[in-house]
């Protein structure tokens, strides 16, 4: 219990630093610790609902979050995600665990670059936010990561969105794909809630400490921060993967 308590405290810490789900460190960790894949991942998206509520609300109310922005890609977002307990059971486990060392090795590729700031957002169609939030629900639940680590580049690279403004959109889309990945998973039977609602409950505290150095930091050592970590989950699950 004790080692799942402080699991759930750094994983929301990450979660709320950086504007991700948690998925994508909570599941290589509950791999590490002997959890079949497929419940790593619906158990990690149990985490996700906690954190990124509390998270958002935090944001919120400190005014670092655009709702209006996010909420069409959040609604897409939602309704792709209905889908992602069907598309876990559809593949075995060594497939899933490549698809999610794929999206770590493109959130590690994409922080090496340096993001350009940019004065002015761009206006994107509605119909185009549907079907990004769409796609990423249904894809990135489906391996138990948030989708924020996808969500947070394509604002920040393609629609000048602000950094610090794009982790709390990030975190916020997390609701809705979340929720919905939540529902699906839990009918497929891929959550471990005795052991997951520890990891949840005690997220709250991290996401608390997170939030509270998110907007007291510089956007530098964030991403600094961020490549060193997701270096170590590339290398451990390559060795999982492959050796």
């Amino acid at each position: 219990m004790f080692e799942l308590i402080f699991v759930g405290i750094f994983v929301g810490f990450l979660s709320g630093f950086f504007g991700v789900g948690g998925g994508t460190i909570l599941v290589p960790i509950l791999l590490f610790l002997g959890f079949e894949t497929k419940i790593a991942m619906g158990t990690s998206v149990l985490q996700m609902v906690f954190s990124s509520l509390y998270g958002s609300y935090l944001n919120n109310k400190n005014g670092t979050l655009d709702i209006s922005m996010v909420a069409i890609i959040g609604v897409g977002g939602f309704l792709g995600a209905l889908f992602s307990g069907t598309i876990t059971s559809s593949f075995d486990d060594k497939t899933l665990e490549i698809v999610f060392l794929g999206f770590a090795m493109f959130a590690l590729v994409r922080l090496f670059f340096k993001t350009k700031e940019h004065q002015t957002q761009r206006e994107v169609n509605k119909v185009m936010l549907f079907l990004l939030g769409f796609f990423l629900g249904a894809a990135s639940i489906a391996i138990g990561v948030g989708g924020s680590i996808i969500l947070v580049p394509i604002l920040v690279g393609y629609f000048y969105v602000p950094l610090k403004t794009a982790i709390s959109a990030g975190l916020f889309f997390v609701v809705f794909s979340s929720v919905a990945g939540f529902i699906s998973h839990a009918t497929a039977g891929h959550i471990d809630y005795e052991k997951g609602l520890p990891v949840a409950i005690a997220s709250l505290l991290g996401v608390y400490i997170g939030i509270l150095l998110k907007d007291r930091v510089n956007v530098v050592l964030q991403r600094r921060l961020l490549v060193f970590f997701y270096i170590i989950i590339v290398i451990y699950l390559m060795q999982r993967v492959f050796l």
